[in-house]
């Protein structure tokens, strides 16, 4: 078998064309004006159509074509026949014709676990902060996030009426990242983006902690993660909790894969092994370059209140 045509990039290929049908669904639930939207754990914890439908496509798409994958999404669904609109057959010929990192020439398909994140920054979803919103599709081998596929559904979306919404950047470690442009925050400049709607004493020590000279509040793990390869922030610090394995696969592999870095609060790689806890109980904090220079800085009363 050519080292292209190896199943982690005929996965990733899937992924991609997965990823933007999921965009389209999200846009096309929107436009519906009845989001569907359900409590899970409280307000800031919300599901609505667009999540339901979104991990259906996804894990079905993904299922069908690669039956021994392990995948892992964020919403509790019932077992149910999938509607065939709603399935994605198609891969990406230009992610087919590039060459596979050597090191996953053998890997095989039920060695791979894919953590799926529908609609990352629900909340701001429901409240028209399109921009926010992400689908993430993380792939795992042997604990560690190797590859990662991120669809921004409404990307573009303030460029007028006619313009071409939604835009889906992948990654392999060991071969790149694909589909934004890669750009640093002027050097010396810290600006640090973190949560919109889970902040906390902890959350705001932390940053403080770290002398920014800006603070971006937005919603969404994989949001944050593109602003940090776009320029737009130097670090993503969230001392809390509340993020999820399907938060941070596929970013993590994104953000590695053009030398970034993301580890839990004290400095811990995320495993993500199919048998492991969901909760990332020891925060995120992750930036694309100077990594260390705010990995020092976390106070200790953080790193004591937060238990990996």
């Amino acid at each position: 078998m050519a080292s292209n045509t190896n199943v982690l990039m005929r996965l990733v290929a899937s992924a991609y064309c997965i990823a933007n049908k999921a965009g389209t669904i999200v846009r096309k639930v929107m436009a519906g004006g009845d989001l569907g939207i359900v409590e899970k754990c409280g307000a800031n914890d919300l599901q609505t159509k667009a999540d339901r439908l979104v991990q259906m496509s996804i894990c079905s798409s993904l299922a069908r074509k690669f039956p021994k994958l392990t995948i892992i999404g964020e919403e509790d669904l019932p077992s149910e026949e999938v509607n065939e609109e709603l399935l994605e057959d198609g891969q990406c010929e230009e992610i087919l014709k590039k060459a596979s990192p050597p090191q996953y020439n053998a890997i095989k398909e039920e060695e791979l676990v894919v953590w799926v994140d529908p609609l990352d920054g629900t909340k701001e979803y429901t409240e028209g902060l399109l921009d926010h919103v992400t689908v993430l599709i993380g792939i795992a081998y042997e604990g560690k996030a190797i590859a990662g596929v991120i669809n921004q559904p409404y990307y573009n979306y303030e460029a007028g009426a006619d313009a071409a919404l939604g835009r889906t950047i992948w990654g392999v470690l060991g071969l790149g990242a694909f589909g934004f442009q890669l750009k640093e925050v002027p050097a010396g400049k810290h600006i640090i983006t973190t949560t919109r709607s889970h902040s906390s004493k902890l959350v705001n020590d932390c940053i403080s902690a770290m002398d920014p000279d800006a603070v971006v509040r937005v919603g969404g793990a994989g949001n944050k993660i593109i602003q940090l390869v776009e320029g737009k922030a130097s670090a993503y610090v969230f001392a809390s909790p509340g993020c999820k394995k399907w938060d941070t696969c596929a970013p993590e592999a994104i953000l590695h894969a053009v030398g970034g870095k993301l580890t839990d609060i004290h400095g811990n790689y995320f495993h993500y092994d199919k048998d492991v806890k969901h909760m990332n109980s020891g925060g995120v904090l992750a930036a694309l370059r100077n990594y260390d220079y705010y990995a020092t800085r976390v106070p200790e009363a953080v790193k004591q209140a937060l238990v990996p």
